[in-house]
């Protein structure tokens, strides 16, 4: 399907988030799904991502994940200063603040003609984690979670036992878990850790771990496996399609 590309500032308790929408540039209603980000926020490989999975029929919402941190239209550059500044930020912003995020864009979705009323989650390092995070949302049908981080460790800011992975039997969802075997930033005991918690609240969930490091999804840098992502894109492609239907 050929896309278009719009933006829009959403209002949220915690200031204006700009949002950048993809969508099939043909009559109808499509599903959405909400795309986080990585820290660096909506750089050139996470907006090539986004297209993707609008064009196979879905409308594609990008927030800037940091709006209250930052001017509106930040992007943060993959260097040294670009990852200081992404992680003091992702330290900064309660992970509370992350669900009233969710809220808004869910929201915003419902009210737009060509938006069905389904919305899934998806995204990328810690937009992984915010994609699993938004499943506590009982309105996200589906999480597709790229190599999240700090899960495992509870190392995002959130009042006492709001932790992402002591919710986790709130999402009631389905859950697709990807991780890399090499990825340094969720180890072997980090992943099970969350596999096991997941076992014991009867998620329903899928749950690969691929040969690849973390990042493996963006096509810039020497980590980047085109025919791994590949195949992520076409099994993030059908479940959408199945569990958005």
């Amino acid at each position: 399907m050929i896309t278009k590309t719009e933006v829009h500032d959403i209002a949220t308790p915690t200031g204006v988030m700009r949002t950048t929408l993809y969508r099939p540039d043909s009559k109808g209603q499509f599903a959405t799904i909400i795309f986080y980000s990585e820290i660096f926020q909506q750089t050139a490989p996470i907006a090539r991502s986004a297209a993707i999975l609008a064009g196979h029929g879905f409308v594609v919402l990008v927030p800037e994940v940091f709006h209250e941190l930052n001017p509106i239209g930040t992007v943060l550059a993959y260097d040294e200063a670009g990852k200081d500044k992404g992680n003091a930020d992702k330290w900064a912003k309660p992970l509370e603040q992350h669900d009233t995020d969710t809220q808004a864009l869910v929201d915003f979705a419902r009210a737009q003609s060509f938006c069905s009323d389904k919305v899934g989650a998806m995204g990328v390092c810690i937009g992984g984690h915010l994609a699993y995070r938004a499943a506590l949302n009982p309105d996200i049908s589906g999480a597709f979670c790229l190599y999240p981080t700090d899960i495992h460790s509870n190392t995002l800011p959130c009042q006492e036992g709001q932790d992402s992975l002591t919710r986790s039997g709130d999402i009631k969802g389905e859950l697709v878990m990807v991780f890399g075997n090499q990825d340094p930033h969720v180890s072997k005991e980090g992943r099970k850790l969350i596999y096991q918690k997941l076992e014991q609240v009867n998620a329903n969930f899928t749950w690969l771990e691929v040969n690849a490091q973390h990042a493996f999804m963006r096509d810039e840098g020497e980590r980047y496996d085109a025919a791994l992502a590949l195949q992520m894109y076409l099994q993030a492609v059908a479940f959408f399609h199945r569990v958005l239907n």
